[in-house]
């Protein structure tokens, strides 16, 4: 019996005394468990609603408890000013009298749900209060906290460094600057609010960060140095950025993200081999932030992915997205990786995990609807076939440099047939590989929604490159991007090259017309971190548009009139719209001269407005008043300067 009491005693001493981790039986990594819980209104939430939510933290508190209240009103008042869509859940024990009455007094924007002790007893959340667990994508389990005062400090630390890694750089700085403002010696946080800014492209807020950081101390030096060396990077400083790397390894041997920034300085100095051992170590330090770990693996897969090794490249991938889950670059070149051994469904599948972390991915969303597309032709036999067949037949024209020229007569428009080709990728190291890829794929759709021009589809083409065993190096020449558009039977081709540079990306791209070789459109255009698609994709599209109408308008003739309406020989095949100006010409006398016969331009007599469209004809209208629409006479589409476009 005394053995038995003795036996009882240490294991209730143990029990009593051994260090708390908080949600004990609420590992990371694993689904949180479920509940459903009703608010003071009788208002049912179950956590399974908050399935498709990137980020949910669950807090339990006692309304009468001053210090678990602490991080939960710090919350609540940054949900509040910033509209961040972070989800929260204030669970507590309380008699819902009181709770009630707290909710009104603080404002809560987020519900507060009663529980008998149940859901509290498996979250291990009755002793010891507040506990937080921060749940991420599928509800998994990514951080855990116990306690109030420092622990809360290291709470509200950790979810500005979890906003940060979902690329919401005003609420981790609103966050960051919240704990810095309590505790101003909090150099983690100090240095998310540098890093956002850095993100931001904020260089000088960030710099000053970094130096305010160095200035505190032996760690504030060793961080702050990490941190502006981050900078300089950004700034293409990568000298100054090598150095600075160099005295964070020496002064703390066990950070990683030092050896990340040595690789990229060394990458964007083509030191490629001398990029990788620095990646390879970064993996094996231990010390870092967590919107830090994961970077390393993802630079290692990438350049795996580029030498072949797809196995390899899809290990680094996953370990990357293991430890950030908000890493949605890393499931993005999964899913290029898979493509690149036309593993179309598994692409697709890789694709639509990022869309779950970030639904607005443009990357994300662009490849999946291409990997639909493949997956569709691949289902469609018939099509497949064609394709198939279609591909075959370019092919061996290619390799012959047969080109079909036949056309038929010298001023009626034949449809615009345009290709875009991916465009060589340069420079530095980025977060994401298929830039190129997706640039072109979405450049296509937008060009084809126009109806001005047809775009050679992306399955075609990308069949016949793998056909041709052509890569974006092969690309890059002039000579094989006009040979590949003429096998096309395209008018125009779109081709060039992007540069990563530190801070931007540098696009370069040319048309090229496939029948004289001359070029009537240049641009070359920095790329901003958040502009790539919402604005300077448009502009390109734009652009080209506005090329196309103005160095070949459409032109045709009256084939039929009748009364204040003429049908004219084309239409929707050549891009004819509705509202589509054109010009009525009449031909002008030749003159004669020392037996020479010299031929001046067509006279514009009128101005046309398409009023219906079909697939091979138009109907047209004057504008301003009733004139004489005879048959055969030449129309030309207005230029845009003409039309004021």
């Amino acid at each position: 019996m005394r053995i038995n009491i003795g036996f009882l005693i240490a294991a209730l001493t143990i029990r009593l005394f051994a260090p708390s981790t908080g949600c004990a039986e609420v590992t990371i990594g694993a689904v949180a468990p479920g509940f459903n819980l009703k608010d003071v209104n009788g208002t049912s939430y179950s956590l399974t609603q908050m399935k498709d939510s990137p980020l949910t933290v669950i807090y339990f508190f006692d309304v009468e408890s001053r210090s678990s209240q602490e991080g939960l009103l710090s919350i609540n008042q940054l949900v509040t000013s910033s509209r961040s869509d972070l989800k929260v859940l204030a669970i507590t024990g309380s008699p819902r009298e009181k709770v009630a009455q707290f909710v009104k007094i603080n404002k809560l924007v987020f519900p507060a749900l009663l529980d008998s002790g149940q859901v509290r007893s498996e979250y291990k959340a009755r002793q010891i209060l507040p506990v937080i667990c921060t749940l991420g994508p599928r509800l998994k389990v990514i951080d855990l906290f116990q306690g109030g005062g420092k622990t809360t400090e290291k709470m509200l630390s950790r979810l500005a460094e979890r906003e940060l890694q979902r690329k919401n750089s005003s609420m981790a700085k609103a966050i960051s600057r919240e704990v810095t403002r309590k505790n101003p010696k909090n150099l983690d946080a100090r240095k998310v609010t540098a890093a956002a800014s850095t993100r931001d492209g904020d260089l000088k807020a960030a710099e000053a960060e970094c130096r305010s950081i160095m200035s505190d101390g032996a760690e504030g030096e060793v961080q702050g140095k990490e941190c502006l060396a981050q900078v300089y990077l950004k700034k293409g400083k990568f000298d100054d950025a090598l150095k600075l790397a160099q005295e964070v390894e020496k002064a703390d041997p066990e950070r990683s993200f030092a050896h990340v920034i040595k690789g990229d300085a060394l990458y964007a100095k083509n030191r490629k081999s001398e990029a990788r051992a620095e990646y390879e170590k970064a993996t094996k330090k231990k010390s870092s932030a967590p919107y830090e770990d994961a970077v390393p693996y993802n630079r290692l897969g990438r350049l795996n992915d580029a030498a072949g090794n797809r196995k390899e490249a899809r290990e680094m991938f996953d370990k990357a997205v293991t430890i950030d889950p908000y890493y949605v670059e890393v499931t993005t070149n999964k899913g290029l990786s898979f493509e690149s051994e036309g593993k179309w469904d598994l692409a697709l599948k890789a694709y639509r995990q990022a869309l779950e972390i970030d639904k607005n991915d443009i990357y994300a969303v662009a490849l999946a609807r291409r990997a639909e597309d493949m997956l569709n032709l691949q289902k469609d036999t018939d099509r497949s076939k064609r394709v198939d067949q279609l591909v075959k037949d370019l092919a061996a024209r290619f390799r012959n440099q047969k080109i079909d020229s036949r056309q038929e007569d010298e001023w009626t428009s034949r449809p615009m047939v345009m290709t875009v080709i991916d465009f060589e990728e340069k420079g530095g190291m980025t977060e994401r590989s298929g830039m190129s890829a997706v640039f072109s794929t979405e450049l296509t759709r937008y060009l084809n929604a126009s109806g001005r021009v047809k775009v050679v589809e992306r399955a075609l083409m990308d069949r016949l490159l793998g056909e041709l065993n052509i890569g974006s190096s092969e690309l890059a020449d002039p000579a094989t991007a006009l040979r590949l558009g003429k096998i096309l039977a395209a008018k125009l081709i779109v081709t060039g090259s992007m540069i990563h540079q530190a801070q931007s990306t540098a696009i370069s791209f040319r048309l090229i017309d496939t029948e004289t070789s001359d070029i009537p459109q240049t641009t070359i255009r920095q790329l901003g971190p958040t502009s790539f698609f919402d604005q300077e994709l448009f502009q390109f599209n734009r652009d080209i548009l506005k090329t196309v109408i103005n160095k070949y308008p459409l032109r045709g003739y009256i084939v039929k009139s009748a009364g204040n309406e003429a049908v004219i020989n084309i239409g929707a095949s050549q891009g004819v719209v509705p509202g589509t100006s054109f010009d009525l010409l009449e031909e002008t006398k030749p003159i004669e001269f020392k037996g020479k016969t010299l031929h001046s331009a067509p006279k514009v007599i009128g101005q046309l407005e398409v009023v219906r469209v079909e697939t091979d004809l138009a109907y047209v209208k004057p504008v301003s008043k009733e004139m004489n629409l005879p048959p055969e006479a030449k129309i030309q589409e207005r230029r845009a300067e003409t039309a004021g476009q």
